[in-house]
């Protein structure tokens, strides 16, 4: 086992935090009776609000399933995108145009949220002068990552396609950094989703305002890498399915935030492949 350390910028108050990153194992693998599985989360968060909610969730499925499931730290997206394009976890938690790049060739969704659709948001200061798109032309807005979903790659269409609006985009690492910076007046704007501007401390929440909202999108899924034995698939399947069913299974997954956790097929997330949003990376 190797223990690797990261430096993980927490982006409240900036103040820094040296997190110590659980041991990665390659695959599921046999150790006597117990297996091993390792799990990627799509940093949208700082790395250790990740561990904070998804850590309970994992210790629920080890209990549910007899799996060990360690859970690997990325500190940014552009990282966990890496991570994830080589194959490194063996169940993931990725957004929605994920599954249709890397996941259309190696990771299977399992489940996701049914409950409740993804969009992306603009959002500026609460007492920002802006009131319209037609004012962001050629501004400096800020997005997580080139790659994350509604707060980047929806975002930028829609301002593109729909109404002609070229912005300069400039890439924060995570969605708490982007509200973080318009709220500070570092930036004129931001692309978030409006899931993870709810789950800001209310002070920062009361900074912005939401300038926009596009189209509906379905929600992240859980997948599951290829090399993962269909028997196992299954396992995991059922055993998230009934933790989603489950009311302690439930307030966990609430966190995350799911309401509804269902069955996932490629074919929710194909059409993402068509709308040419390679354009934007």
């Amino acid at each position: 086992m190797r223990c690797r350390k990261r430096l993980s910028l927490a982006f409240g108050l900036g103040w820094l935090l040296l997190l110590a990153v659980p041991p990665a194992y390659a695959g599921a693998e046999a150790s006597g009776d117990a297996r091993v599985l390792t799990v990627g989360v799509v940093p949208q968060f700082d790395v250790r609000q990740i561990h904070a909610v998804w850590r309970p969730i994992l210790d629920a499925m080890e209990q549910r399933t007899g799996f060990r499931f360690v859970l690997r730290g990325a500190s940014t997206i552009p990282s966990f995108e890496r991570d994830l394009a080589v194959g490194e976890f063996d169940l993931a938690y990725i957004n929605p145009y994920h599954t249709v790049t890397v996941g259309a060739r190696e990771y299977i969704p399992l489940v996701r949220d049914v409950g409740t659709d993804l969009y992306g948001i603009l959002v500026v200061a609460h007492q920002s002068p802006i009131r319209s798109l037609e004012e962001l032309q050629g501004r400096v807005v800020v997005f997580p990552a080139p790659m994350a979903l509604g707060a980047t790659l929806l975002t930028r269409a829609e301002l593109l396609d729909r109404f002609g609006i070229r912005v300069v985009p400039r890439y924060v690492q995570s969605h708490s950094s982007v509200y973080l910076n318009v709220a500070l007046g570092e930036a004129v704007a931001c692309g978030g989703v409006q899931k993870t501007l709810a789950q800001q401390p209310d002070g920062l929440r009361a900074a912005v305002r939401v300038l926009y909202q596009t189209r509906i999108v379905p929600s992240h899924p859980i997948v599951v890498h290829e090399r993962v034995p269909s028997e196992i698939r299954q396992q995991l399947l059922q055993a998230l399915l009934a933790l989603g069913r489950d009311t302690a299974g439930w307030k966990l997954l609430s966190r995350v935030p799911v309401t509804e956790l269902g069955v996932a097929s490629i074919e929710d997330y194909r059409f993402l492949g068509e709308m040419g949003l390679e354009r934007f990376k």
